[in-house]
Parts: structure tokens; sequence; C-alpha cells
């Protein structure tokens, strides 16, 4: 493939004023092999492997961002399911917990991901106990990232567990009520989880993941809003999806060389790129500025879902002709706190939860690190989950929740977390119950489309 001089310097310009970057490079680790008959050895083990396959994972991305000039803003790891390992009581998987965040700090990564449970179609003891040990282990841990897969389009929405997860992210809020319910930020509740995600705090190495694998995640709002821009008002809507399914291309095309070359350096097996759109509180980098771009007054007029399914198949289209490794996530996210535009949009009153969870239906993941008023009860959070579960379900995508219900906090309040977390204003939620509905529990059965086979 030959690149022209134009390229590279659009490339160059890219760099230096769009703020595109790689996201996150995550090394996925196996830990089958660190099982033991008791938990002391268990955690020896698992912190011998990680710090063993991700010792030269920070100074290998810092030599390529240097050769190369690409920033690559985080490094990660991503383990096997913790729940996987062994049947253990709650403490026992916080104390798991504890020698992964130890692992992390030792090897210099920002998260490691993985404190995770599969449980769409029911739980084990040792599931049971580890979502118990969730707010503790979120609470006392800095690096520690969760996940919960309570729905997949092929076993349907496990009700019980999402109940649990209502009042998990409750417990979760109260115990990082110091720091906004930060420990939330941490959590994600996932239906259709897919394996091989670089992105946290929903990332795990998948038992049908190879011993070690390097993951991208490539992001640029800022590259896309630029050519938007650029094609001014007069593009109709056909051209504007070419120039976004070209430029994703571009963007597509540096991260897996930056994962090809990762690869390499740490002798282990290149897996994905993960093409998302992934936005940043910096001015600039916003997905709801992108839609603005296109004609919108305010990101959440109507319209708005429209034109973030015209985006995000345009990246989907773009990143698949530019690699035949594309997984992860891949599409456009709208974490509300991570965005300066989507903050904008819901403090002018534009942009209403139940917009989000509309425009949740054609982007990827779904209600991402969103504020909600802390009296929120926690069936109330749950029948939020089991409707973004049911949207991934019907539809075979990938959905999740990610909700901080603010300690002290009504809404109109703020909450402040920092750094690429971002502030937001709490969201208004509606004020009727949807107890009686979650408290029936059971499973909602998978839907017609699960008769693939």
């Amino acid at each position: 493939m030959t690149i022209s001089t134009r390229e590279i310097l659009e490339t160059i310009r890219m760099l230096q004023l769009e703020n595109l970057d790689v996201r996150t490079v995550t090394l996925g680790i196996s830990l089958w092999d660190c099982t033991a008959p008791d938990l002391e050895k268990l955690c020896s083990n698992i912190h011998r492997k990680i710090t063993s396959y991700a010792e030269r994972l920070v100074p290998v991305a810092e030599e390529i961002e240097a050769e190369f000039g690409i920033p690559i803003i985080n490094k990660r790891i991503s383990v096997t399911p913790v729940s996987l390992l062994g049947a253990y009581t709650a403490q026992g998987f916080t104390r798991i917990a504890h020698t992964l965040d130890e692992a992390a700090q030792e090897v210099g990564v920002n998260f490691i991901g993985g404190f995770s449970a599969l449980v769409h179609k029911g739980f084990t003891r040792g599931e049971i106990a580890l979502l118990e040990a969730i707010p503790e282990t979120l609470a006392q841990t800095e690096r520690v990232c969760s996940s919960v897969n309570v729905a997949t389009t092929q076993a349907g929405i496990n009700m019980d567990a999402v109940l649990a997860m209502g009042e998990i992210i409750k417990e979760t809020a109260r115990s990082t009520a110091d720091r906004d319910g930060i420990g939330c930020a941490k959590l994600v509740v996932f239906a259709n989880a897919p394996e091989d995600n670089p992105f946290m705090a929903g990332a795990y190495h998948g038992p049908g993941e190879s011993e070690a694998v390097v993951n991208v995640g490539v992001s640029g709002p800022g590259v896309v809003h630029g050519v938007v821009k650029k094609l001014g008002p007069d593009a109709d809507l056909g051209e504007l999806a070419e120039q976004i399914k070209k430029t994703s291309f571009k963007i597509t095309r540096m991260g897996e060389l930056v994962g090809r070359m990762a690869s390499q350096r740490l002798g282990v097996r290149f897996g994905i790129v993960d093409l998302s759109l992934a936005p940043t509180p910096a001015v600039g980098d916003s997905i709801a500025n992108i839609l603005e771009a296109m004609g919108l007054e305010r990101c959440g007029t109507h319209g708005t879902t429209a034109a973030l399914a015209l985006l995000n198949d345009a990246v989907k289209k773009g990143g698949a002709m530019a690699s035949s490794y594309v997984g992860g996530l891949s599409g456009a996210f709208i974490p509300v706190s991570e965005d300066a535009g989507m903050v904008e949009a819901v403090s002018s009153g534009a942009l209403t939860f139940d917009k989000l969870e509309a425009m949740t239906s054609v982007c990827s993941v779904g209600l991402d690190m969103i504020a909600v008023p802390s009296d929120t009860p926690s069936e109330t959070i749950a029948a939020i989950i089991a409707d973004e579960a049911a949207i991934g379900v019907i539809n075979k995508k990938t959905t999740a929740v990610r909700v901080i219900p603010a300690p002290g906090k009504k809404a109109g309040d703020w909450v402040e977390f920092g750094g690429l977390l971002g502030r937001a204003p709490v969201m208004a939620l509606n004020n009727f119950s949807s107890a009686g509905f979650v408290r029936r529990g059971g499973q909602i059965p998978a839907p017609i489309q699960s008769l693939g086979n």
C-alpha cells in the first residue's frame, strides 16, 4: 500500500490540530493457568503472570509514540473474567482485586479490566460472591474496573441479575460518596458484551481469546468534526457519509499500525482495532459537536438519532475497509461527562435522558457516564438496565449502562470526576415507579431473532 506525501501531511495535521490519537493499547492476558487450590497461591500466580507479560507494555507504547509521533493516551490490561477462576467468598474476590490493582500499579497501566461476571443465563456461587464484592472492591482499589453481562440475544435477559445490579450500583455510589460516586464510573452492565473490547470499564479477556493479545482502540472525533465542517452546509448527507467513511479508513490504518508494532515488540498476538470515536472533555473532541456540524442546532433535538446513525454506519464501513481485524465496540460513543458538547446539550435542556436512550439504538455501547439523582431507587436503575439490554438483545448489538447515582446530588447539580472522566450535570429521570415490573424477576426469553442456527 503506497502512501502519498499529501496523505502523510494530512495525518500530521490530524495529530497536531485535531486531537487524533490512539486512545488505548490494551494487553489481554489469560489467567486460566493461574488457578490454584488456595487463594493466596492463586493471587501469587496472577501477580506473577500479569507483571511478566505486561512488564514492557508501557515502555513499548512509549517507544512507538516517540518513533511515529502518534499519541497513545492509555496503556491498559484486561484479564480473564475473575468469576471464572473459582468459587470464593466476597472477601476472597476482593483479595484478588487487590492483587490485580497491585500488579497494574507495578507495570504502570492506568486501568485493569476483568473483575467481571457473565450471568446472562444464571448465577454460579462464585458469580454471586463476585457481585457482592463489587462495591467494596471499587471503593478500595484505584485501577480495577468491573463489568457484568446480564443479557445476550441468544439467552435473553436475566432479570434477577438486572435487579441485583441496580442495588450494586447504588451501594457502589454510597461506598465512594466522598468522590461523587466515582466507583460507578468503573462499573458497566452489558448486554452482548464483546470478548475483545479494549475500552474501560468494560474490557475483559474473553474465554475464547489466546494466551495474550494486543487490542487497540483508536479515536478521532476532532478529525471527523473537521471534515464535516470543511464540507460545509451545501454537501448532501450521502457526500457527508462518504467523507466520514474515508476519514475513518485513515484513522483505522493508523491504529492497526500501532497494534501490529506493539504486538511484534511484545511478542504476543495482534487482536483487533476498535475504531470507536471516543470523545474527551477537551474542546473540539466531541461527538455532539460532529452532529451539530451536520446541521443540528443542538445535539438532542429532532434528527439527532438519524445523524448519529449516519455517523456510526460511516465509521464502521470505513474501518471495515481498512482492516480485517475490526472488533470490540467500533462506532460512536456518547458518554455524557466525557464529551464537552454533550454536557452543553444537557445543560441547555436540548438533550434529555430519554433522548439519550433513543440514540443508543444506533450507536456504540449505550447509556454511558450519566449522573442521576442520589435518591433514584435501585429498581429504577434496574429498569434502565433492562431497557438498554432490550435494545441490545432485540437489535443483536452490544449495549451497556454506566450510570452514577451521585451521592447527595439532585437533578441540576454537578458532579466532578476530573481527567478523562470529566464533569456533568445530574440528569432528571422519570419519577414514576418501575418496581413492580423489575421485581418479578426471572428471565425475559430470547427473541425470535436468536433462532438463527
